[in-house]
């Protein structure tokens, strides 16, 4: 290692070239649209079917695009970013912050899906509840054949 920074492994460089459809995909985003609570970044909202962003295949719906062509995104209005992506050229580098891969209940954790506690004494509770009824039922039954 030559001591120099890298970028984290969660930052990637894209470069897109310009289709007939543009770049292929919308953003999100701006000072002015926040699409993240207390983030003024600028996000992929969607990748257009067969657009430039999906035949490539690296740039993803939820990723931050943190530059366009060397420009950074980070507070600016929304209709200055998306100037931003009209003027930019045939070819497009984009510096891409890439969302967090998520299992189907939103976590974040790798680990697999765990009954919660709470989940779990509430079974415990039903089938204790039945036990008591049926104890209850069963009891009378038999008291009344006695």
């Amino acid at each position: 290692m030559n001591g120099s920074l890298r970028p984290s492994p969660s930052v990637v460089d894209i470069k897109l070239k310009r289709g007939p459809a543009g770049l292929g995909f919308n953003i999100v985003g701006g000072v002015d649209q926040q699409y993240v609570v207390n983030d003024n970044g600028i996000y992929v909202a969607k990748i257009k079917e067969d657009g430039a962003a999906a035949l490539d295949g690296r740039l993803q719906e939820g990723d931050k695009i943190l530059a366009i062509n060397g420009v950074q995104l980070e507070d600016l209005m929304h209709k200055s970013a998306v100037d931003l992506f009209r003027m930019a050229g045939e070819d497009v580098d984009l510096r891409v912050l890439k969302k967090l891969l998520q299992n189907d209940n939103g976590s974040t954790d790798p680990q697999p899906d765990q009954p919660s506690p709470a989940l779990s004494l509430g079974v415990l509770l039903a089938l204790a509840g039945a036990a008591v009824l049926f104890s209850f039922v069963y009891t009378r039954h038999i008291r009344k054949h006695f």
